[in-house]
């Protein structure tokens, strides 16, 4: 995700649903520009604008939204040393098996929600839509036969198309040198969270305390993806910041539906 996502490597019906791809890339230009980019700039901004239930006017909101919290999360020392999601290990454990969910994956969806809840209360993200992202995106790290770690790594690597414009998605340019997607002409997304190269750099936070701020690590990753999602969304407990959280993940309707009905599910107990 620089500011606009990517396509992660899905392809079931929960790719199609992301197709236009994510955290969503401001369009910027200066006074100097001639009058035909300034034109252009401004119809491609209406287009978003117009196609986006968030920002039309009185556009409706999906029924649903936001989702249910689900069960709660127990209070733990979030600055605790090692890995402090290693504390949620009995409350994941309880629930894992039933949500279909890797008990690490849920340990830092859940861990990153209660980070987001004590250092920023009016946010008020919760798990399941984190646990709803990580199955749209890449099945909570084990797409395609990679595995989460005991400490949160996801190996292999998991890698989006390369954004080159095509299938309807965006085309990003490289913006790492190939340094963390692995390609030096496109960007591709990264990781359990399918995160772009340039909204890594800007967003990525060391969760486990490895001393890495790694895409490829579902604790990072998943708190990475808190901390975005509270700084698009604001109060993620209202539809309005809910779908502008969700749409700038992601800018598609259906991928907001799509991890609404995750999401839910997993909050009720059970998968989709």
């Amino acid at each position: 995700m620089s500011d606009e996502g990517s396509v992660s490597t899905l392809e079931s019906a929960s790719e199609r649903a992301r197709r236009a791809r994510r955290p969503g890339a401001v369009l910027a230009g200066s006074l100097r520009r001639r009058c035909v980019a300034i034109a252009a700039v401004v119809v491609a901004t209406l287009l978003v604008m117009a196609s986006s239930c968030s920002w039309q006017l009185g556009a409706p909101i999906p029924e649903g939204v936001p989702p249910p919290p689900g069960d709660a999360v127990p209070p733990i020392d979030t600055y605790a040393d090692g890995r402090p999601a290693d504390q949620l290990r009995e409350w994941a454990a309880e629930r894992a098996e039933k949500l279909d969910i890797p008990v690490t994956a849920l340990e830092a969806y859940a861990y990153a929600a209660r980070v987001a809840e004590v250092e920023n209360p009016n946010c008020q993200i919760r798990w399941p839509t984190l646990a709803g992202i990580g199955m749209v995106e890449s099945h909570h790290g084990t797409y395609r036969g990679s595995m989460v770690a005991p400490k949160g790594d996801v190996t292999p690597p998991i890698r989006g198309v390369r954004l080159d414009g095509s299938m309807g998605n965006m085309e990003i340019l490289d913006s790492d040198g190939g340094e963390l997607d692995g390609d030096a002409d496109l960007d591709r997304a990264m990781g359990p969270m399918q995160f772009i190269p340039e909204t890594w750099r800007l967003y990525g936070v060391d969760a486990n305390n490895d001393g890495k701020i790694s895409p490829d690590n579902i604790d990072d990753a998943a708190l990475s993806a808190a901390g975005y999602l509270c700084w698009r969304g604001k109060d993620m407990a209202t539809p309005r910041g809910w779908m502008n959280a969700l749409r700038a993940y992601n800018l598609s309707d259906q991928y907001a539906r799509t991890v609404r009905d995750w999401a839910t599910a997993y909050a009720a107990g059970h998968p989709l």
